[in-house]
Formats: C-alpha cells, structure tokens, sequence
C-alpha cells in the first residue's frame, strides 16, 4: 500500500505531492552524480565514497549558507531555477577560500505548499549550481510548513562538504606586505545585501520588468543574476600557483571580508579607480542616495572574490585565471598597518 493520509491532506501537508516532486527533480540530480556518489534519492542519508588519491593527511572543510532575501525577488518574478544556484555558491565559495575542493551537497526547501513543478524548478538550479562546482547533489530535505510560509513562499539553504590535503591549507599568516590582491570579477549582486536592495528600489510596488537601459536587462532580472561559482578558476590556480589566501566578498563587502583573510600587522590597500563597479551597484547607490563607503561595506561592488599571492607569482596568477575564463585584475596590495581596508 502506498503511503497517503487523508487527515494530514487537510492539515495542509500532501505527501503524495512529495513524491512526486523528487520524481520531477531527479533528472536535475542526475547530472551532478560524480565518481564518488554512492546513493540516490530517497534514503535517509546521502552518501559519498572519499578517494584520497594523492591526499596524504585529509581535511575535511564544510560551508553552509542560505540565499536570504533575495528569494524575495523571486517570488515577485515568479522565477525560480536560479536561486539554487545562489545557494550553492554560497557555499561552495566559501570552502575553496580554505583551498578545499567541494565534495557534495545538500539542500533544505522549506515551503508552505508543495508544488511538484515550483520545488523541481528550484532543484534544477541546485543542479545546475553543483555542475558548475564540480559537486554532487547527494540528498536534501523538502519541507512542507502550512501555516508557518505563505503558500506560495519558501526558503532555501544548504551546505557542502569538501576536502584538502593539510600540507595544501591556505595559510594566510604567511602573508607580506607588497603582496598582490587580484580580483575575480562578480556577476552582480551575488546574494548579499539584498534587505538594502529592497528598500532602495521598494521592490514590492516597483516595476522589475520593464528593461532598464543601464542595465541591459530589467531590474528584477538583474537582481535575480545568479551568484558566480569560483571553484574550477580556483582549484586550477592553486595548482599552477602558490596563493596565500583568498577572501570571498559576501555580506559586509571589501570592509567586513578583506580582513578575515590577511594578519592583524596588515592592512589591504585597494585601488579604488582599478575597481570595476557594475552598472547594478551605480544604479543602487543612485537609487537610493547611498554613500560610496556604505556600498563598499554591503556589496560586493562587482569584485566577488579576492586572491592574494606574492608579487613575483602576480603575472604567474592572472595568466592562470584567464586562462579559465576569469577577466582578473590586480586591485590592491597588503600593506603594513592594523588589520583593516583603505580604499583610495
């Protein structure tokens, strides 16, 4: 007999509906199966065979986040294959800051009604995000909530495991002043700050559909652009070239995230006329009237992720990330002085 309530369907909670949304999501998971994914969906438990290949003291490295307000913009589009992608990223940047290579993934949907096609949408840019960083979906958990998210809301988080060998853990104390801050440019807003979005552009009675001309795209699709994943650009540069830390620019922009990467006897100093800004972030800061050093200390400015290296493997680094696609550029330097961000 197949599982079926009556009495929990009038609480609110369909379990049939369930079923049917990992049916519709497990072609999305398939494409992420990698060598070591052991288990499909549905178990109690996901699990992942490590291959140590080459790895003498393994460490393992663990990143969880979610995608915030952001899934505001979301539900006001009614889209929703690339929030998952914002989930993973979130994620999965933060581990290679550690030199990690990000393993597997799990994600949570958590919804006050499930809607089979709206969760498998969902997942289908959890895929798509896990593709691009090299990760397997390995397991999850949908929760239906009646009562505790509107209908047609939810919320979406994750994390990811990953692995480095210890004599390969980034060491950021080993760090100098003159060394050279690289910047991997970003896709947009990534998923930070989007409580200040909202109340710049009062994004519930606003017009995200219209084209804006300075955008090339309409507000609500420019906010929606996912967040860029690092992973593949990073672990070939690690390869090619000895890098002292790396700083994901998340919430709290340059000012919050710079410092948790370098000493305290060092300060970075970040050229403010190499800063590429995005179209978004002019167009935010205009909107809202908001002064330049709170941007910098909310958004990420267009700069998603900063690698630090010695002055003799800069060109060395560049080369390596253009060589994987990434436009890098330098941006700054450490410099003596307590631990802190000047831009100027």
């Amino acid at each position: 007999m197949k599982s079926f309530s009556e009495s929990y369907k009038e609480a609110g909670v369909d379990v049939t509906a369930g079923y049917k949304a990992v049916e519709l999501m497990k072609m999305h998971v398939a494409k992420t199966m990698t060598k070591g994914a052991l288990s499909g969906l549905g178990g109690f438990g996901g699990l992942f065979e490590l291959d140590l290949t080459g790895i003498q003291k393994p460490v393992l490295v663990s990143g969880t986040d979610g995608v915030g307000t952001k899934l505001k913009l979301a539900f006001l589009m009614d889209k929703h294959n690339t929030v998952g992608i914002d989930c993973v990223a979130m994620c999965v940047n933060d581990i290679i800051c550690c030199g990690a290579k990000p393993l597997f993934f799990l994600d949570y949907i958590a919804l006050g009604k499930n809607i089979p096609e709206k969760v498998a949408d969902i997942v289908s840019g959890v895929a798509e995000g896990c593709v691009q960083a090299g990760a397997a979906l390995i397991g999850g958990e949908t929760a239906e909530m009646p009562g505790f998210y509107p209908v047609d809301e939810y919320d979406l988080a994750g994390f990811s495991v990953g692995v480095v060998d210890k004599e390969k853990v980034l060491h950021p104390e080993y760090q100098k002043a003159g060394d050279i801050l690289i910047a991997l440019p970003s896709s947009g807003v990534h998923s930070n700050g989007f409580s200040l979005v909202r109340k710049v552009f009062d994004v519930e009675h606003a017009d995200l559909k219209t084209v804006v001309p300075e955008l090339g795209a309409s507000l609500g699709d420019a906010l929606l652009t996912p967040t860029k994943i690092y992973v593949k650009p990073i672990l070939k540069l690690l390869e090619d070239v000895e890098v002292h830390a790396i700083s994901h620019i998340t919430g709290g922009g340059f000012y919050e995230n710079i410092p948790r990467s370098i000493p305290k006897h060092l300060s970075a100093k970040i050229n403010r006329s190499a800063v590429r800004v995005l179209p978004i972030f002019e167009h935010i800061m205009k909107t809202g009237n908001i002064p330049e050093r709170d941007m910098f200390n909310t958004f990420n400015m267009g700069v998603g992720m900063i690698v630090s290296v010695s002055p003799e493997f800069a060109d060395q680094a560049l080369a390596s990330l253009k060589a994987s696609g990434e436009d890098a550029y330098v941006i700054g330097e450490l410099v003596n002085g307590e631990n802190g961000v000047e831009i100027c």
